[in-house]
């Protein structure tokens, strides 16, 4: 019974139109909590929860969450992942399975990967307009709190579904390494009794203790992590690169094959209108060198070359707030 009106609301709700584009993703403050409290007790392990809201307009608002239980390799019975979330919903008390996809922890922003673009795509295929909640424990750790929303761009779900990432394929869409995921601005809100309740909580007296925790100089430790995934991301990008030389270099030997070919059986050809005979066909579908050779796929060099920019931002804005803490001991120092 629940699964079969959890099935027909989620079809019903994917074949309603949209009716506005998706402008913000409005979250609860307990629900930022709660992802920040799940992701920070098993950092550095990474993982996964639903996220529960409504769809209203051009605003998705997130009202609660729930975690995925963590699998260990050696489990030889899985729960089944559909019963468990008809289970956490009914125990919330949701009427209806209005989800929102999912949020899920990430190590230095090293969230772009196929598995979270497959899974996107499979829950597309139900829910109308779906968000991934991106929560970094460690970049939260410099003092910023690293919390995004992502969708995938029409373009790219367009490209995805044909699995043409070739490219004549990305120059006709005009498609490029930036336009895979869209940042969609997060709002947060908390009900007036909330409110309420924090400013009960507020102390009136002023703080006598001073956090000495933003003056430290050393970043080292986060600086070396971004250069070591940097690096690595670089060596995956050079094999990418080495399988398309490698194709270019197939598909050249075999054009020059072809024009020898050619060549050869017009050659044959005049030999056989001088003899009176018919000519051969100049194209021969079953020769092997006449077999086109696929181009590989650009995606796993986009989402690469996306990481490789990722790192690179938190790298220069790590290193520009370790210059202005440095610039400012000094000045202190001096004086």
């Amino acid at each position: 019974m629940a699964n079969s009106m959890a099935k027909s609301f989620l079809q019903a709700a994917a074949t309603e139109e949209v009716v506005s584009p998706l402008r913000v993703v409005q979250i609860e403050g307990l629900v930022i909590l709660k992802i920040i409290k799940h992701c920070k007790e098993f950092s550095p392990a990474l993982v996964t929860g639903q996220l529960l809201g409504l769809d209203v307009g051009s605003v998705l608002e997130v009202t609660n969450c729930f975690p995925f239980p963590i699998r260990e390799e050696d489990e030889e019975i899985e729960a089944d992942g559909a019963n468990y979330q008809l289970e956490m919903m009914r125990c919330l008390g949701v009427v209806f399975p209005w989800h929102i996809f999912r949020y899920q922890s990430t190590i230095l922003g090293s969230y772009q990967t196929v598995e979270l673009i497959e899974t996107f795509m499979n829950y597309q295929e139900n829910i109308r307009r779906c968000v991934c909640i991106i929560y970094d424990p460690s970049r939260s750790n410099q003092g910023v709190l690293a919390l995004k929303a992502l969708k995938l761009s029409d373009s790219f779900m367009e490209l995805y579904r044909a699995n043409s990432f070739t490219g004549e394929k990305l120059r006709e869409k005009n498609l490029s390494w930036m336009d895979i995921f869209e940042e969609i601005p997060i709002k947060v809100s908390n009900s007036a009794l909330i409110s309420a309740f924090m400013t009960e909580l507020e102390s009136d007296t002023p703080v006598t203790q001073c956090d000495y925790d933003r003056l430290q100089l050393s970043s080292n430790p986060y600086m070396e992590r971004n250069m070591e995934f940097l690096i690595e991301c670089m060596d995956d990008l050079s094999v990418e690169q080495q399988k398309f030389q490698f194709y270019y270099r197939s598909l050249s030997r075999q054009q020059a094959q072809q024009q020898a070919w050619l060549q050869k059986r017009r050659a044959d050809n005049m030999q056989r209108k001088a003899a009176g005979e018919d000519p051969l066909p100049e194209e021969d579908p079953s020769n092997p060198i006449f077999k086109p050779i696929p181009e590989p796929s650009r995606l796993e060099s986009f989402l690469i070359t996306n990481q490789i920019a990722n790192y690179c931002n938190q790298i220069n804005g790590v290193s520009g707030q370790s210059f202005n803490r440095l610039y400012l001991m000094k000045s202190l120092h001096d004086n």
